[in-house]
């Protein structure tokens, strides 16, 4: 029996990324590499000192990863995954040891800094910093792909989230009293607070640049959703952060300048992509909530007139074959029969059977061609407007697409909101059929062409999901005939209705190797 398949939330935690996303993020990263380059040779340039440049700046991060953090967090309630906790709880930690660092650093808030600082305390707490972040990554990338949802959590998650913070809040206190308490007995980094000790601060500069590449590398070969993929682009500013840093032999220097900024840069991205992602994804299920919501009342409106106009007009000649048919009877029970008057009555019974199969299929006339609610239109245009309303289920369900549109296709003259659903439910199809493939990729190709001989327009849906039976093949647009478990049976029958009223077809046949094809054809024409 194959496994049930857990369907996932629409979250940036399990949401593939997009091309486009995939591009931009290449870009930045290009564009960190390029500015390290450029940056390197004058790294040790001196620019004027201002103190005010590290309360402001990690005042900045504080706030930035504590509301990543927050929002990590909620997505962690939602799908609990201990790799969500991780990188959440990371986000929290570097949000907390900048406040010690930024109070500590020489110049800021004092001479020599608050808490008790001596002259390592702010170094240590910065390789404390730089050595926690990237831990919580790599715990990420670890545990990110080998949890199974809420039932590896015994506790309610307010419970753990809860235990986490103060485990994480309980390290950066212990943090910060070893780095003023033991500043004695710590790697002499510094010289004074201003100068640095060159070797010791270039050997701990290259380690942390080592330390911060592991889940550099895991990230990329284990990236899977949105979330990695900007987690990446972080990364790799954090990198370009810490070998800056590497190399410098004094404070307020271009590099330390840089270095830092480089650090916010890295940490913003990620606060971005999440609220803009979130904002996208949360826009897109009010969309589609309204136009559920819409088309729900005008069916319940449409079917309730339907039924109050059938039942009102079937009404009548139901009414006049029984009393008809009540005058047949008594007339035959009579002792001579008059033939004459049970045939007029048989026959004005056939005469209001025929007005009810009138009334019937009136009901049907309104799936026939007419001119009314219908405009020229472009084929294309309706199938993309399809596909831009799917593309979060089609990232959900990590379905690649391939979309090959003929351009200058001729007009249709048709209804764009009933083309609309035929479009949108022969893809929420596919979509449905390769659920559950796991051992090949999830393939939807969509097609347009024109074909000359018949001048019909001609769209075509491909998946590569489980296919048709054999035996189901001439039965799938049969009303009420499903294959799915919990599917009415009426989509593709009410779908082939449609694309009849426009004078076109509609057809499937099987996919080689795999899946579905299903043909739309509609003739052109214009108005």
């Amino acid at each position: 029996m194959p496994e049930a398949v857990v369907e996932q939330p629409f979250l940036l935690a399990t949401l593939p990324p997009t091309p486009r996303q995939i591009r931009l993020a290449l870009v930045i990263v290009a564009a960190l590499l390029v500015a390290l380059v450029l940056t390197i040779p004058f790294v040790n340039t001196r620019l004027p000192r201002v103190d005010s440049f590290i309360p402001v700046l990690e005042t900045a991060i504080s706030f930035n990863d504590l509301i990543t953090s927050a929002l990590l967090f909620a997505q962690f309630f939602i799908i609990r995954r201990y790799g969500l906790l991780a990188i959440a709880n990371g986000f929290l930690f570097t949000a907390l040891i900048v406040i010690p660092h930024a109070l500590s650093f020489p110049g800021a808030f004092a001479p020599m800094g608050l808490l008790g600082a001596g002259t390592q305390t702010t170094g240590m707490l910065y390789y404390f910093w730089h050595v926690g972040s990237p831990l919580a990554l790599i715990i990420y990338a670890l545990l990110k792909d080998a949890d199974s949802g809420t039932s590896t959590f015994r506790h309610s998650p307010v419970t753990v989230v809860g235990w986490s913070v103060a485990v994480v809040i309980a390290i950066v206190c212990g943090l910060t009293w070893i780095a003023t308490a033991a500043d004695s007995l710590m790697p002499a980094i510094f010289l004074d607070s201003f100068q640095m000790n060159r070797v010791p601060h270039l050997v701990g500069g290259l380690l942390l640049s080592f330390w911060t590449a592991v889940p550099l590398v895991l990230l990329w070969f284990r990236r899977r959703s949105v979330l990695d993929l900007w987690l990446l682009v972080m990364c790799s500013a954090w990198l370009v952060e810490v070998t800056l840093n590497a190399f410098l032999d004094a404070r307020f220097n271009l590099g330390f300048y840089a270095s830092r900024i480089y650090n916010l840069i890295g940490t913003a991205f990620v606060l971005l992509v999440l609220l803009s992602e979130t904002t996208a994804i949360y826009a897109h299920l009010a969309r589609s909530t309204i136009k559920q919501r819409r088309d729900r009342e005008a069916r319940q409106i449409a079917m309730d007139a339907m039924a109050a106009s059938i039942a009102h007009e079937v009404n009548q000649p139901l009414s006049a074959m029984v009393m008809n048919a009540n005058a047949a009877l008594r007339l035959l029970t009579k002792a001579t029969p008059d033939l004459d008057e049970v045939r007029a009555s048989l026959e004005d019974i056939v005469d209001d059977g025929h007005r009810a199969g009138e009334v019937i299929g009136g009901v049907r006339s309104m799936f026939k061609k007419d001119a009314h609610g219908r405009l020229s239109l472009d084929p294309n245009d309706v199938v993309r407007e399809v596909l831009t309303m799917v593309d979060v289920d089609l990232r959900a369900h990590h379905v690649s697409v391939s979309i090959e549109l003929h351009d200058g296709l001729p007009q249709l003259v048709g209804d764009r909101g009933q083309l609309y659903q035929v479009y949108l439910n022969l893809i929420m199809n596919a979509i449905e059929a390769m659920r559950t493939i796991t051992d090949r990729a999830r393939l939807l190709r969509i097609k347009s062409e024109f074909i000359q001989e018949s001048s019909d327009v001609l769209i075509t849906v491909e998946d590569s999901g489980t296919g048709i039976d054999t035996k189901d093949k001439d039965r799938i647009f049969e009303p009420f005939f499903t294959t799915k478990s919990s599917g009415t049976g009426i989509g593709l029958s009410i779908c082939r209705s449609i694309i009849e009223s426009h004078g076109g077809s509609l057809l499937a046949s099987a996919n080689t190797p795999y899946g579905t094809i299903i043909q739309v054809s509609l003739p052109s024409g214009s108005i």
